[in-house]
């Protein structure tokens, strides 16, 4: 499909100039000689095959375009060459700014058309060339070309932005319940078999040893009653995950502090520790050193260990290697069926997470070793930059080729002064059409500025036709004049229709800016009528015909402007049904998987704890060795069970984890921060509402959210704090919030518990909601409201991760 459509474009050109030439020559009788036709069939034939390659070579196509017509434009007769040398140029033009980085694109129009000019200058002189005008439409012609392939390029990179996150939403709305489930299988596993274990072990050595060391049964017991009250606080922070990196040690302390705790269960660990990586790639060494330990500790207590960990700027390396256990031994026996055979599948799983591998087998001395190899950096690969020589060499090209018709005025010195005015209105016009189209680049970056310069230039073309002496039709000059005054007009209409209009006076700019516009363009069509000579009847008419076109232009922006905002909402409603999806079944397992540790993991634990302090060392022993058992029955279960959707609870603030990381799945940068004076446990009503207020915000976000996947823009922020009397949310940078379905919403439900919301900076929402609304075993409705629940309660224990 993209061949054929290549070829049509080219093959259309090609028709349209046989029309022009030779067809419109025969029809008036004027037959053209052998070599002017075969001349016109060759260039003709050469610019249609370049120009159906020019989305794979677009600079050399157009510069071969551009040669062929110079060439063959004087030899040949008037028109052979013409369409190629204004359409056929603007085609090979559009896909240079479609194809190639913005700089190339611009960097080629200008250099275009001031050859053309510097051409035209040596031919003509300054003053001569008749008026000019056709220097003037061929340019704005290629500008025109351009900018439109600038503005394709840029909606083609966000429609394409717009629908990797679509295609990452919906992976993540499956991917993310099976990610949930299996980060709390892994940490699961990880807390309960580490320090269950090491009670395990430490207990039943120091039976073992009670004859001959009697104190170290009493150490054993209080390390068994510590150890099991960290299981607790450890597992209930795995039902609540952070949702930013906490306060620590740095990732080589941790490791240090881990070996020296199995030293403490004496196996014998030697460790070479250099710089690790921080954050979650530092907790992923961590894990997979922890893990390996652990095992072991299992099957080779007792065993001399290795720990080895490099980091450099490519990869980060983890050996931990054991000698060959003895053959049968009190240390041995310690360690025997504690093991539940998912240790090397959750090394591997966390080692693949973080883009590595791991391999894991015995040595030829008989020992084992598990080896993990983590790369550095995201996986994504860096937008790749012109290098400086490259541009410095298309800048000097650039130079070369607009001197270059110099070059036979600086050779031969004799010249002809032209008669007539010493500077052409065809020079002055493209001047300032020049200007008003540098003035359009600035539109975003300085609306105001670049509003008063287009409209002080628009009133400049009278009088250089004046200065000038122009002697063609009156309306053309000022006609022209209005093309980037409409392109500006139809710009801003569109950004106050699609709701991107960042100023907040932007309806008073809806009528404001076309009044004044319509204004100066009939002023100055009245004025070059009348400089002519226009009786009343001919300046009125161009006056009214001034008015129409700047209200159709702003009519055409708002019309484009409402499409492109109901597109944009139709993606971002697609984007929050799939995030809301994905985080409710990803909630569901987190409460189904929390349900079954508190009544199996957490009951065997404490009663770890209650064993150990009444001094029962063998009984502790036992329950920490039932514990284990338990933790790998609730592992068994976990990946069965899947509950029904009107069973499924509603998320609270404590799913904000899920909601978090379903936004970033999807390319939004979103920071979260919970304030230290968040209580502890919230009212069920608002903890709920609280989450249904996130979850709106990071869905409404802004029209920026498609394009952040570079680093470029703004992050949203969300900032969780209470005072003595009310919840505070505050989220900056959602600027789509702030109006709209998504303010509705939002002051719906800050109304329903008698709260309230402020959006008075650009940006910004402000949500309040009153801690004493509702009691905790009052059910809430799915939008916030008071009310009843069918076979569903919700409860007051939610707590807030802080």
């Amino acid at each position: 499909m993209k061949r054929t459509d290549d070829r049509l474009l080219p093959v259309l050109l090609l028709g349209a100039q046989a029309v022009v030439w030779p067809g419109a020559a025969l029809v008036r009788g004027a037959t053209p000689t052998a070599a002017e036709s075969l001349a016109a069939v060759l260039v003709g034939g050469l610019v249609t095959v370049a120009l159906t390659a020019r989305r794979r070579r677009p600079v050399p196509v157009l510069v071969l375009a551009v040669a062929a017509c110079a060439l063959t434009a004087g030899p040949l007769p008037a028109g052979a060459v013409a369409v190629y040398g204004t359409a056929g140029v603007a085609l090979a033009l559009f896909a240079v700014a479609t194809e190639r980085d913005t700089t190339t694109a611009l960097l080629c129009v200008v250099t275009l058309a001031l050859w053309q000019l510097v051409h035209g200058l040596t031919l003509h002189g300054i003053g001569g060339g008749g008026d000019g005008l056709d220097l003037v439409l061929t340019a704005l012609l290629y500008a025109t070309a351009t900018c439109t392939g600038l503005y394709a390029r840029r909606l083609r990179s966000a429609r394409q932005a717009a629908e990797r996150r679509l295609h990452r939403a919906e992976a993540e709305r499956h991917r993310l319940p099976a990610a949930e489930r299996g980060r709390m299988e892994r940490e699961l596993h990880d807390v309960s078999a580490h320090h269950l274990t090491a009670v395990v072990v430490t207990v039943e050595a120091a039976l073992g040893l009670r004859d001959r060391r009697p104190e170290l049964t009493a150490q054993a017991v209080e390390f068994a009653a510590e150890t099991g009250r960290e299981v607790t606080r450890a597992l209930s922070a795995v039902r609540t995950p952070a949702l930013a990196p906490q306060d620590g040690p740095a990732p080589e302390e941790r490791l240090r502090e881990l070996v020296a705790g199995f030293r403490a269960l004496g196996q014998p660990v030697t460790c070479d520790i250099e710089a690790l990586p921080d954050g979650s790639r530092g907790d992923t060494v961590y894990g997979i050193v922890r893990e390996a330990l652990t095992n072991v500790v299992r099957h080779a207590s007792g065993a001399p260990t290795t720990v080895r960990c490099t980091h450099d700027a490519a990869r980060t390396e983890i050996v931990v290697r054991n000698a060959p256990p003895e053959a049968i031994g009190p240390a041995t026996a310690q360690g025997k069926g504690l093991g539940g055979g998912r240790g090397q599948n959750f090394l591997r799983g966390r080692a693949r997470e973080a883009g590595g591998t791991l391999t894991s087998g015995p040595t030829p001395d008989g020992g084992w070793e598990v080896r993990a190899v983590l790369p550095e950096g995201s996986g994504t690969s860096p937008v790749p930059s012109v290098p400086r020589t490259y541009r410095l060499a298309q800048f000097v090209a650039a130079a070369g080729l607009c001197f270059q018709p110099l070059l036979p005025f600086l050779v031969i010195r004799e010249s002809t002064t032209p008669a007539g005015p010493g500077v052409s209105a065809g020079a002055l016009f493209a001047l300032l059409a020049a200007a008003q189209a540098v003035t359009l680049l600035w539109l975003r970056r300085a609306p105001r500025a670049a509003w008063g310069v287009l409209l002080v230039l628009a009133g400049l073309w009278p009088a250089a036709m004046a200065v000038g002496g122009y002697a063609g039709p009156a309306v053309v000059p000022p006609a022209l004049s209005m093309i980037a005054t409409c392109v500006a007009l139809a710009l801003a209409a569109a950004d106050v229709a699609s709701g991107e209009e960042p100023d907040p006076s932007a309806g008073m700019r809806r009528f404001a800016v076309p009044v004044v516009t319509a204004a100066v363009h009939t002023a100055a069509m009245i004025a070059a009528v009348l400089a002519r000579g226009g009786t009343t009847p001919a300046w009125a008419a161009a006056g009214a015909a001034t008015v129409v076109v700047p209200a159709a232009a702003w009519a055409a922006g708002t019309r484009y402007g409402t499409r492109r905002r109901a597109a944009r909402d139709t993606h971002e409603q697609r984007l929050a049904e799939w995030t809301e999806e994905a985080v409710r079944d990803a909630w569901a397992e987190r409460r189904r998987i929390t349900t079954g540790l508190e009544t199996t993991v957490l009951a065997r634990t404490a009663e770890v704890v209650a064993e150990a302090e009444a001094g029962r060392p063998a009984a502790t022993a036992e329950r920490a060795r039932e514990a284990l058992a338990a933790m790998r029955a609730l592992l068994d279960t976990v990946r069965g069970g899947e509950q029904h959707a009107e069973l499924r609870p509603q998320p609270t603030l404590q799913a904000l984890d899920l909601l978090v990381d379903q936004c970033r799945a999807t390319g939004r940068r979103v920071e979260v921060r919970i304030g230290d004076r968040v209580p502890a446990r919230l009212p069920a009503a608002v903890d709920i509402a609280a989450y249904r207020a996130a979850e709106t915000v990071l869905g409404a976000g802004g029209p920026e959210a498609g394009v952040l996947e570079a680093g470029g823009g703004e992050p949203t922020a969300l900032v969780l704090d209470a005072d003595d009397d009310a919840l505070i949310l505050t989220a900056t940078g959602v600027s789509g919030a702030v109006r709209g379905a998504a303010r509705h919403r939002l002051a719906t439900r800050a109304a329903a518990l008698g709260g309230t919301l402020t959006t008075e900076r650009p940006g910004t929402v402000v949500l309040r909601l009153p801690l004493t609304t509702t009691p905790d075993d009052e059910d809430v409705t799915e939008d916030g409201r008071r009310g009843t629940v069918e076979g569903k309660a919700v409860t007051g224990d939610q707590e807030v991760s802080r």
